[in-house]
């Protein structure tokens, strides 16, 4: 989704950051002011919408579920007006990654908010979730567990130091498992039994990985394990370090407890009481299947990992320019070519941007790493490699990078050449298709103008750009010496002309 900049008619404030995880439990907002290169939180602001427990049978939002998010947005609006679009970030988890109706709600909450509201693929999540813990701990040699249990995910992240190694996330949380194992709010030993064996069954996909990989220290990030924590500390089990025994004499409590109003008694807030048996249960399949003996809690987390993220690419370290040469790598892209198209196309971009109203860092970015990417197809097949290509970037796991951005990348490299019919953007939100339709454009000029691949200079052009039509002038007597590019851009005429576009080519 693209929203306006909010900040078009105030003063630029970039020391000024703010993060907001929409998550399937809470919502949560940091405030953070970057000094020297240092995040100083200023104010967290957290509410519990429960917007996973607003999934209907058929995984839509309902309208109930909707304006509490909205309620809770409009209250978090308040504190980010006048704050600088690449100074904020605002991203939503499992909830959202389910909810078909997800698209008209997050069009509701960016005209809340005035910011773009972007979803994040489950090894997303758990990236920016470890970046957020591993900022808030001793940078210490060894390996750790990081664990976060969500509303609707659980998210297990291997890694040294700042960097992330094993990510994944699975389809559990406290909130989903409520509503299965404890929607009555009574604790009996035959469901707390059968959610702990759900979660080991969802575990087997990563346990034998995980343990053979290994750690030195085991971490919980989330509020589900930082309650449990508590818990233990109250009952005076532990000093609130989580162990394997505190965790199965735990077990053993809760179920003689029987119902989750107890829970007050142990310090357990209201809000937190319904999920809490949930939450543990994960936690507790967690021990059993990866063989935890230890572990403790850290404030960091995925909201945290967002501020992290916003330094990154204010600072130049965009974890998203590692992606995409990593991607070069892998699928063996001939990266020269990729360099040449991209200089053109952003020669071509820089000329019509303001005409097209394609001038923010996003539209520059998704065309650069469509440029280098186009050809990342081939490794499969050449027939049909822009659609081979498209889905690899549709659909592959890209650390830094939204399913929104994923989704726009990949429909540039599905229309960069050949047919440019309306097939190129399904699924695509009709408000973003004008600006998709015109970055699909300079791209194919540029992969035409590079087709040679000789790596010559982008000759001096001059771009025209109208409505739904662009006007190329090339210097006097460049064409005449170059007749199969004449041909290429007399074809491309035609092939825009199916989708009402207009190309014109000329000399000056």
């Amino acid at each position: 989704m693209t929203a306006a900049s909010p900040a078009e008619n105030t003063a630029p404030s970039p020391d000024m950051l703010a993060a907001i995880d929409m998550g399937s439990n809470s919502f949560h907002m940091v405030v953070a002011r970057l000094v020297h290169g240092e995040i100083r939180t200023v104010e967290k602001m957290g509410e519990k919408v429960q917007l996973g427990a607003g999934l209907d049978p058929y995984n839509r939002l309902t309208e109930e579920a909707q304006q509490r998010a909205l309620e809770c947005l409009s209250r978090f609006a308040q504190r980010l007006q006048g704050m600088p679009a690449e100074g904020v970030q605002i991203v939503g988890t499992n909830a959202l990654r389910v909810a078909r109706n997800a698209p008209e709600f997050i069009a509701r909450a960016e005209e809340v908010l005035g910011y773009p509201v972007e979803i994040i693929a489950g090894r997303e999540e758990a990236r920016l979730i470890y970046l957020g813990v591993s900022h808030t701990l001793a940078d210490d040699e060894g390996k750790r567990l990081v664990i976060d249990i969500g509303g609707g995910s659980t998210e297990f992240i291997i890694g040294q130091r700042f960097e992330p190694q094993e990510l994944e996330s699975l389809h559990m949380g406290c909130v989903s498992f409520r509503n299965r194992y404890f929607p009555d709010g009574k604790i009996t030993r035959r469901q707390m039994d059968k959610a702990i064996t759900h979660a080991e069954q969802e575990l087997l996909n990563i346990r034998q990985h995980y343990r053979s990989v290994g750690w030195q220290s085991a971490v919980g990030s989330s509020g589900s394990i930082k309650a449990i924590c508590s818990v233990l500390a109250n009952l005076k089990i532990t000093d609130g370090t989580l162990t394997r025994d505190a965790m199965e004499e735990l077990r053993k409590r809760l179920v003689d407890m029987g119902k989750v109003e107890k829970l007050a008694d142990l310090g357990v807030r209201q809000d937190r009481q319904s999920i809490f048996p949930a939450g543990f249960a994960i936690l507790l399949a967690a021990f059993r299947s990866l063989d935890i003996q230890a572990m403790t809690f850290a404030d960091g987390a995925l909201r945290e990992g967002l501020l992290y993220d916003i330094v990154g690419r204010i600072q130049h370290e965009d974890v998203r320019e590692r992606t995409i040469a990593a991607l070069q790598e892998r699928y063996h892209v001939d990266q020269a070519h990729g360099a040449a198209v991209e200089q053109t196309a952003i020669a071509a971009w820089q000329q019509v941007a303001d005409q097209w109203g394609l001038h923010t860092s996003a539209d520059e970015d998704v065309l650069r790493w469509a440029c280098r990417l186009h050809e990342i197809g081939l490794t499969i097949s050449h027939s049909q490699y822009h659609k081979h290509g498209a889905y690899l970037l549709r659909y592959s796991d890209l650390p830094g990078f939204t399913q929104q951005f994923q989704k726009d990348l990949a429909t540039l490299v599905r229309g960069h050449r050949r047919k440019f019919s309306s097939t190129v953007f399904e699924g695509i939100e009709p408000e973003d298709k004008p600006r998709l339709r015109y970055l699909c454009v300079l791209l194919r000029l540029a992969v035409l103008i590079q087709h040679p691949r000789n790596l010559e200079q982008p000759p001096e052009f001059v771009l025209h750009g109208h409505e739904n039509k662009l006007v190329v002038e090339f210097p006097e007597g460049w064409l005449d010496n170059r007749p199969l590019t004449l041909a290429d851009l007399e074809n491309e005429r035609d092939y825009l002309s199916k989708q009402d576009f207009t190309l014109e080519i000329g000399t000056r």
